[in-house]
């Protein structure tokens, strides 16, 4: 069985602008997927209507055989927003990993070991007292990925993870996502991680699916990238010589 079942999702903002058109697929259990496409593709909407932080205008999302309720938000799902200063907001970051959980009712002293074993987990226990503000982009990135991660997410919602990181905390991220046992499902226009990451990669192009194919698939075509609004990975465009 399928263990993400995505059936006719449409969006629409404010009653005119098309966000998503009738886009369906499905994800298998332990499957790692990119959603790939340009700014304003709606990668992001997409991954926000399968967590249940916003509602559709039409389809439905059929996560573990159970469908997504409207405006539900799904427990099965952890997200990781684009920029991850929208999920760091208290003084001390280990208590933003343990925000989740304490909201279920864990104790504040359980909630900081499970904080700090999640932050392990990222490699980055050493973060645990530090105030979020004071965090570069990576640090932040992975203290975001441990407040999802304490949950137990069937399905990890990434979007972006790697923007706006250096070349060293974007390796960092990357390797941290390889190591991840649980269905990934990211959303990202940096073609070279789909390459190392994804098994599949779902191809959006103004709302609309333009391709589902395995990886490295169409990722290696140059003229179905342009026609979406992306290039070929970095890694596979030749180099003509040093400046």
């Amino acid at each position: 069985m399928e263990q993400l079942i995505v059936q006719n999702i449409s969006c629409v903002y404010d009653k005119s602008i098309v966000s998503l058109d009738a886009v369906s697929f499905t994800v298998g259990r332990n499957e790692c997927i990119c959603i790939a496409g340009a700014n304003g593709s709606g990668k992001s909407t997409l991954l926000q209507i399968i967590a249940g932080c916003i509602k559709s205008a039409s389809g439905s999302v059929i996560i573990n055989g159970v469908p997504q309720k409207a405006n539900a938000q799904n427990k099965a799902c952890g997200i990781v927003f684009q920029n991850p200063e929208d999920q760091l907001f208290m003084p001390a970051v280990w208590e933003d990993v343990a925000f989740g959980i304490m909201k279920k009712g864990v104790k504040s002293e359980e909630a900081r070991a499970l904080a700090l074993a999640a932050l392990k987990s990222v490699e980055a226990e050493e973060l645990a007292d530090r105030p979020p503000y004071k965090l570069s982009g990576g640090e932040k990135q992975r203290a975001a990925l441990a407040g999802a991660l304490i949950m137990e997410p069937d399905i990890l919602l990434l979007d972006e993870p790697t923007a706006s990181l250096d070349p060293r905390a974007r390796k960092n991220i990357i390797g941290l996502l390889k190591k991840i046992c649980c269905t990934k499902i990211i959303a990202t226009h940096d073609l070279d991680m789909a390459l190392e990451l994804a098994r599949r990669v779902v191809f959006l192009h103004k709302g609309r699916i333009a391709a589902d194919c395995p990886a490295p698939g169409l990722l290696l075509d140059e003229g179905f990238l342009q026609g979406i609004g992306l290039e070929l990975p970095l890694g596979l465009i030749p180099r003509s010589g040093i400046f």
